[in-house]
């Protein structure tokens, strides 16, 4: 086999260019084996360099069902990377391990792909091949019983990969087309308004502290009493807490109704939004 066949079935092996292939087959003696070898050691030296970098682009994944549904964050360092053919190959069988392995991340990246490697291992090599930084970000699993999980992307890349996933379960023993619309429709809700909590006493404590510091901040200067002050501070807060909580918020469809006065008008009985999850590429 001459020198310039070893090369190209070493890039086709390893997806590393010419340059590299070349020199690492001249390190290896023509060894092909050796080689591999060798370039899987720079490709992690490669990758560790660039892991120093900032990743704030690439993708969200959606695999599962109506039963269990998963998201998986994955980021690079642009949006042209995030479009790339082997990246999107790399993500949707990462997303379909990742809903098998119930979003955990240790389990995750020590999986084996169908390449017989693990995922962090496809990671370094992608990391090489491309050349930017790579890394798994938020992941998410739902999976509740007597529930039904509907899902809505945005902003689609290709197929199952978006900038912005959402999966809503929602607790029912009814099966029917009014569900499975509300379903739909309050998935693209989320997507929209991106609600904090579901009810207003359930956003976390320190959200509403930091909020808290910006009211005072905004009012300590407007020479109101300070009973005024407190008041309009009270009604801030409420206010903050009514945009922010997904059942009372306005209805992105109807504005002049709340998503609990939606929830009610479906009447069905025990039909309860168990749990959301919102993700966006950036946020």
């Amino acid at each position: 086999m001459s020198n310039l066949d070893k090369v190209k079935q070493l890039r086709k092996s390893t997806g590393a260019g010419f340059k590299d292939c070349n020199a690492a087959l001249d390190e290896a003696k023509g060894d092909i084996d050796k080689a591999i070898e060798i370039l899987r050691v720079k490709g992690v030296s490669k990758a560790s360099k660039k892991m120093s970098r900032v990743a704030k682009e690439g993708v969200i994944a959606l695999s599962g069902d109506e039963t269990k549904s998963s998201i998986i964050e994955v980021n690079c360092e642009t949006d042209f990377v995030a479009k790339n053919e082997d990246f999107i190959n790399f993500v949707k069988e990462l997303s379909e391990i990742n809903n098998k392995c119930n979003s955990d991340q240790d389990t995750l990246k020590n999986s084996k792909m169908k390449n017989e490697k693990t995922v962090d291992e496809n990671m370094v090599s992608l990391i090489a091949k491309i050349g930017e930084k790579i890394t798994i970000g938020r992941t998410k699993s739902i999976n509740h019983n007597d529930s039904k999980n509907f899902t809505y992307l945005h902003t689609v890349v290709k197929d199952n990969l978006a900038k912005l996933a959402v999966i809503t379960s929602l607790e029912t023993q009814e099966k029917n087309d009014k569900i499975d619309l509300f379903g739909k429709q309050i998935s693209m809700h989320i997507a929209a308004s991106n609600p904090i909590a579901l009810k207003p006493d359930s956003i976390d404590e320190n959200i509403l502290k930091k909020e808290q510091e910006l009211v005072t901040e905004e009012l300590k200067n407007s020479g109101k009493p300070d009973e005024i002050v407190k008041k309009i501070s009270l009604g801030k807060i409420n206010k903050f807490k009514e945009e922010n909580s997904l059942l009372t918020q306005n209805w992105v469809m109807d504005p002049k109704k709340k998503v609990k006065d939606i929830l009610a008008e479906l009447k069905v009985k025990d039909l309860k939004i168990k749990e959301y999850f919102r993700i966006k590429i950036g946020e």
